[in-house]
């Protein structure tokens, strides 16, 4: 015959083995049982019982128990409960380590332990409480108590829950209206960029690969992701101030007079009061990159920042003999010195409907060329760097009246620093 578990009875033999008080049968039901599963982890068997037996009277069906103390943290981890009911003093297994190991795990830093003992030491009531219990009994433990404590502990994590889902739905929201706004920005962007660039009889492709270019140079520069995907697009901006430059300039078919090429000059001026009109336009304020402003992350406003820099100072030579604000070496932003590179290789490198290709090697040359004069030597070779996906870049966006690549090799120089 099985030995059946013995009754709750107040016996001398039995204080010893159950600790926890006696189950009465008249204990009152509450008003409101909150759904959730109770986990209870003791060694004794029995109290694991009657403890469930109380909870069950008040009302409560679901449950995960375990004697295994040995594995007792696996098996909490393993069933998820919405509380814990634990004791400390077990073989094999210590309630406190129990305890403060789930806490050092963000899924049940919240979760409501519930300590059942036997032990009164106020020093181990103060660990516990300090590693977050939710409450402490000491066994026997009244059954007209305990179910109050779990429903407490039940209704707290209950709002916790929702107020998690509810920040997580927020978050999500959040997330998703960030994302269309900065979709739709982007877009107004390029639409602006390409409104410039149709002006000059182009075909709008210019300014996309001007801003992959930049954008490859500036990963091949070890940049940051965020300043990657920025300066990609803030470079298709790098001449929308042509879009105030009168047409019987900038559509001229002959050689501009000196006093013509100084209005188209102005472009870079215009192009920044476009883009940041209540900016001060002198160049203190333009001698520091918009990454050197913010290294770490970008904000709401770096995009514009950046694609303002860039069309005041992507026509800055690295010898100071740019314009409009003469820079030399590092002032000129870092925007500037690479979004030049790109712009100029572009420049060199395209059909237009005036004007055949360079072919690629005398491009090259020319670049090597303007090394340490024109361009930053550590942007060029970045440039140079990036030469297999500027290439693929370049005959990607192809314009449509460029019918095929020039035929020289697209195999990069086998050095840059001459």
């Amino acid at each position: 015959m099985p030995t059946s578990i013995p009754s709750a009875v107040n016996t001398p033999q039995d204080q010893s083995a159950l600790p926890i008080a006696a189950a009465s049968t008249s204990a009152a039901r509450p008003e409101h049982v909150v759904d959730g599963k109770i986990m209870i982890v003791d060694h004794e068997p029995v109290n694991v019982l009657v403890a469930k037996k109380h909870l069950q009277a008040a009302g409560y069906s679901n449950f995960e128990t375990t004697v295994d103390t040995a594995n007792a943290l696996q098996s909490i981890i393993a069933a998820g409960p919405d509380v814990l009911l634990l004791d400390v003093n077990m073989p094999n297994a210590n309630g406190i380590d129990i305890l403060r190991e789930l806490r050092n795990r963000p899924e049940f830093r919240h979760l409501p332990v519930l300590i059942l003992t036997a032990n009164d030491d106020a020093s181990v009531k103060l660990s516990c409480l300090e590693l977050g219990a939710t409450d402490f009994l000491i066994k026997p433990v009244d059954p007209m108590e305990l179910a109050p404590r779990v429903r407490n502990a039940l209704q707290n994590k209950s709002y916790q829950d929702q107020l998690q889902h509810h920040t997580e739905d927020l978050e999500e929201t959040i997330q998703q209206r960030t994302a269309d706004l900065e979709r739709s920005r982007r877009e107004v962007i390029y639409c602006l960029a390409r409104a410039a660039e149709l002006r000059d009889n182009d075909t709008g492709n210019h300014v996309i690969r001007v801003g992959r270019f930049a954008g490859l140079i500036a990963g091949q520069l070890g940049l940051p992701d965020w300043y990657v995907e920025d300066i990609e697009l803030a470079a298709q901006l790098h001449d929308v101030g042509k879009i105030a430059v009168p047409d019987a300039i900038l559509l001229k078919p002959g050689r501009l007079m000196p006093s013509e090429f100084a209005v188209i000059q102005t472009h870079v001026k215009l192009g920044h009061q476009i883009i940041k009109p209540h900016t001060i336009n002198d160049g203190s304020s333009r001698r520091r990159s918009t990454y050197e402003e913010c290294p770490i992350e970008r904000d709401s406003g770096s995009l514009m920042r950046l694609a303002a820099s860039i069309t005041q100072t992507h026509h800055e030579k690295f010898d100071g003999s740019g314009y409009p604000l003469g820079l030399a070496g590092e002032d000129i932003p870092l925007e500037g010195r690479i979004t030049a590179v790109a712009d100029v290789y572009d420049a060199l490198a395209s059909e237009r409907p005036y004007k055949k290709p360079m072919p690629r090697e005398k491009c090259f040359s020319i670049l090597r060329e303007s090394r340490g004069t024109h361009f930053d030597p550590n942007v060029l070779d970045a440039f140079f760097a990036a030469l297999p996906e500027i290439l693929k870049v370049q005959a990607e966006y192809r314009d449509h009246y460029q019918n095929e690549a020039p035929p020289e090799s697209t195999n990069a120089p086998e050095s840059t620093s001459e």
